[in-house]
């Protein structure tokens, strides 16, 4: 990676966690976030608010738990080098301790497919994982349990992880998985919500692949596709 494409990388990361607390899913100094890059991955370093956080504050870590820069990595470290490591596909990780997330991850409630979105975190739920002691090893093998067939996770008592090939697809998600929270915190409130049969859940994430692939969602079931003119 080039000096100038570390140094983009490093201000589009400081913009999102800026933008991860303007959106109200996290507050103060919780939550961090990562990117992969050439020498390992860039991590937000502990203790510090985002408003004050220049591109210069990111650390700068290797897959054996080394690290260079200014200032000390996340507490957190530990599952963002996990995750990285073990999901190739990824290429970033951002954590958050937003509201109604950790409302649910405080009770260790797997969100259940009571709405078909649900299937956004890749599955038919967003487990949520045993509780850990923050910043040890122990959070991130449950982290890592948790996220497994998954984009993201819930974690007990703590709040919540989402991934993504970028930066904005894993603020998206983590946003989504925020509503989808509150739905459901809300939707009890009425009495326990009917949740959607696994099969049913399998054709949503079908219907989902097509739209990546850049297909329609019905293409391959629906005979009066409207037709092009």
């Amino acid at each position: 990676m080039s000096a100038t494409d570390d140094a983009a990388l490093r201000e589009e990361m400081v913009a999102t966690c800026r933008r991860m607390n303007a959106s109200g899913i996290n507050q103060g100094t919780a939550g961090n976030l990562s990117v992969r890059n050439a020498g390992g991955f860039l991590v937000t370093p502990t203790s510090l608010p985002y408003e004050r956080m220049q591109p210069s504050d990111l650390v700068q870590m290797r897959f054996d738990g080394t690290f260079e820069g200014a200032r000390r990595p996340s507490s957190e470290w530990r599952f963002h080098r996990d995750i990285l490591a073990a999901r190739p596909e990824i290429d970033c990780v951002l954590h958050c301790h937003s509201v109604y997330a950790t409302t649910l991850a405080v009770h260790h409630v797997t969100i259940p497919s009571f709405h078909y979105m649900v299937a956004v975190a890749g599955g038919t739920t967003i487990r949520c994982s045993r509780y850990e002691t923050f910043g040890t090893q122990a959070l991130s093998d449950a982290a890592i349990e948790a996220l497994e067939g998954r984009l993201a996770c819930l974690l007990g008592q703590h709040g919540q992880i989402a991934l993504g090939r970028t930066q904005e697809a894993a603020l998206a998600l983590a946003i989504e998985v925020e509503t989808l929270a509150r739905l459901y915190v809300q939707a009890r409130v009425l009495g326990e919500p009917t949740v959607l049969p696994d099969e049913e859940m399998e054709r949503v994430l079908q219907q989902m692949r097509n739209m990546s692939y850049g297909h329609a969602p019905d293409l391959a079931d629906v005979s009066d596709t409207p037709q092009a003119r």
